[in-house]
């Protein structure tokens, strides 16, 4: 079984988290708290240690009733699952029919949307997925309540995010009506998902003052502020960190360096200007964006490459996961380690279960 590196904290407030790994396992991770919390431990296991099925993206919609949840796999599978019990409800095919293989083309992005359009009650659902050449799917999924009836799909929306480059990162904003693109050789551009128009497309810095051009390459991105939009906040494989507002400039508002390695990961919080960041050598730290100043780096570096970050939605908790495979949870105010999990493979995401109550 997966061990438990015990850390000096006051202990984990109850909590539920799943994580993704490389070999296409979820792991549910259950804190039972109590009066001084305890230690995370995991709970569940689902799926088989397959290559080819390796999560590389998970959204998920935690609604008290119905929820479900959405994982994209190397094989060019995206999975629809109840994320309490781990049953598939649908899978849904996104290999194009150019004859491009799955692994030539991989889903980088993807969103299970929350809102408008998704009945539980019969069965469906609306995802978007973006591929790495820039092929952007909005999909009706309609499933049955037997797990062994097929989906069926109806493509609503195709669009090409780019003409050259590859799309490395994505994020849909909280109103789930704009998504933001970047990736290698692709600016930073924004999308009005209902009409499928670009609204907004990012000009790259100038030359330094040694004449020296910075290529684009796009590692990590999402919105400031769940209310606003127009600001997003991008990481770059050259270690920087980007403020855009696209109802100033086309230029970055606010432009600093972190550290001397590319970013992997950011995440916002809850306030609307504070974001998260994580990079290939394992440092976490949280920035204010209104001044692009560093408010404190987290305690006990991680020993590999952070490729994810979650903020839980109602604790003030954030988990992080990566290439040394463990889930690390923190406490954002003292930036202090709450407790880590050992979970033997190289870790791609993780999402938090924010209706989870510990009724032990």
């Amino acid at each position: 079984m997966p061990r438990t590196m015990k850390v000096e904290s006051p202990g984990c407030p109850p909590l539920r988290a799943l994580t993704f790994d490389e070999l296409g396992l979820i792991k549910v991770v259950e804190a039972r708290g109590g009066s001084h919390g305890s230690d995370p431990k995991v709970v569940e296991r689902w799926g088989e240690p397959e290559p080819s099925r390796c999560v590389l993206a998970a959204s998920i919609d935690d609604r008290k009733s119905n929820p479900l949840l959405a994982v994209a796999r190397k094989c060019g599978t995206v999975e629809i699952l109840n994320p309490l019990k781990g049953d598939v409800r649908a899978a849904i095919s996104d290999v194009a029919h150019d004859g491009v293989k799955p692994e030539d083309d991989p889903i980088v992005g993807l969103h299970l949307f929350k809102s408008e359009g998704s009945d539980r009650t019969s069965g469906s659902c609306i995802v978007l997925t973006c591929t790495t050449k820039g092929n952007a799917r909005i999909r009706h999924c309609a499933f049955s309540s037997s797990p062994d009836d097929s989906a069926s799909t109806d493509t609503a929306t195709l669009w090409k995010v780019c003409g050259a480059g590859n799309v490395l990162c994505s994020k849909v904003d909280a109103s789930e009506s704009y998504a933001v693109f970047g990736g290698k050789g692709v600016e930073v551009n924004v999308w009005d998902i209902r009409k499928g128009t670009k609204i907004w497309n990012a000009k790259p810095p100038p030359k330094n003052n040694l004449g020296i051009f910075t290529p684009t390459w796009f590692t990590s991105a999402t919105f400031l502020c769940k209310d606003d939009h127009r600001k997003i906040v991008a990481g770059t494989n050259s270690h920087q960190v980007r403020l855009y507002d696209i109802s100033a400039q086309r230029r970055p508002v606010i432009s600093f360096d972190f550290r001397e390695t590319a970013i992997k990961a950011v995440c916002e919080d809850l306030d609307g200007y504070t974001v998260y960041l994580g990079n290939g050598t394992g440092d976490l730290a949280s920035f204010d964006m209104r001044t692009g100043k560093m408010l404190g780096s987290f305690l006990g570096k991680c020993s590999g490459s952070i490729r994810s970050i979650a903020r839980h939605p109602m604790l003030p908790v954030i988990a992080s996961c990566g290439l040394d495979s463990y889930l690390r949870l923190w406490d954002i105010k003292s930036r202090q380690p709450l407790s880590a999990v050992f979970l033997k493979q190289h870790l791609n995401a993780v999402v938090f279960d924010s209706n989870f109550t510990d009724e032990g």
